[in-house]
């Protein structure tokens, strides 16, 4: 089982990575498109390179898939645009950290035995400790607080429907989801930015941050996702805050304080500590 699991934690490892420098990047983008812009780009040209490679009008679907790719891809595209936003009023760290209580009650749905709830408290103390009122410089915006909290909701609902839809499928199905969540974004950052969205200049950038932060990371989850258990993947998410802080560190120059920095090193703690229970758990029930 343990060996089972290797293949599936490292790519969704992979896939933070990637998510987390490419969320640093698109902050670039918010001076000249907006929040909403920047998530119309990364997802539009994430899923025209997604179409393209993967070709899933070669796949037939039947209306029951077709309806959990529907609601995985609104899932993620409603994820992308309240996130988005939020990182117009906080920084990239604690935003994540906020969004993380999607996976964090995805983690705390499946939870049943006593060392399992031990990671996730470890996880919710660490969580407390990046709120606002831990925050010791600057102003934390309540509506950066609300809107991550709203895409933490929906990352709940990308874990969920990722598995459903993945199941049996491939990587296809992740260009037919981030299709979706595109056509959902599009009007909203076309409302924002309107024909600054054709800008020529944007499109290194804006390529850059749709393979970084959707392409890439997408296709990952979606290979892995059928593999793992939604628990597993869930608390594993719990080392994004402490990535995003390292992200917006050296890409923005964003600092955080000590109670941010334990804070984080709590959660990073609680998703080792869990991928370890969760897998040899597994392994004695193979057994």
């Amino acid at each position: 089982m343990r060996s089972s699991l290797f293949l599936p934690v490292l790519l969704v490892t992979l896939g933070m990575v990637f998510t987390q420098t490419g969320a640093s990047f698109a902050k670039m983008l918010f001076p000249l498109v907006g929040a909403g812009g920047a998530t119309a780009l990364r997802l539009t040209l994430a899923a025209i390179v997604l179409i393209l490679v993967f070709r899933p009008w070669r796949y037939r679907l039947d209306r029951a898939q077709w309806r959990a790719v529907l609601l995985y891809g609104g899932a993620m595209g409603a994820m992308n645009l309240f996130f988005y936003a939020a990182l117009e009023h906080i920084p990239l760290g604690l935003a994540v950290a906020l969004e993380f209580t999607g996976p964090l009650a995805v983690a705390l749905f499946g939870a049943r035995k006593p060392l399992d709830f031990f990671w996730i408290a470890l996880a919710v103390a660490g969580f407390a400790l990046l709120l606002p009122w831990a925050q010791t410089g600057g102003d934390i915006a309540p509506m950066g607080v609300v809107l991550a909290l709203c895409a933490g909701a929906c990352w709940a609902g990308y874990i969920v429907f990722g598995q459903r839809a993945g199941t049996g499928g491939g990587a296809h199905i992740a260009a037919l989801g981030v299709g979706t969540a595109a056509l959902i974004a599009l009007p909203f950052g076309v409302a924002t930015a309107g024909t600054a969205l054709l800008d020529p200049a944007l499109l290194p950038l804006a390529l850059a941050v749709a393979l970084l932060s959707s392409a890439i990371p997408y296709a990952l989850d979606m290979v892995a996702l059928p593999h793992m258990p939604s628990r597993l993947f869930g608390i594993l998410m719990s080392g994004q805050p402490a990535l995003a802080a390292l992200s917006g560190f050296v890409i923005l120059r964003e600092t955080i304080g000590p109670v941010q920095l334990a804070g984080m090193a709590a959660i990073t703690l609680a998703s080792v500590g869990a991928t370890l229970t969760i897998a040899r758990q597994g392994q004695g029930s193979a057994a």
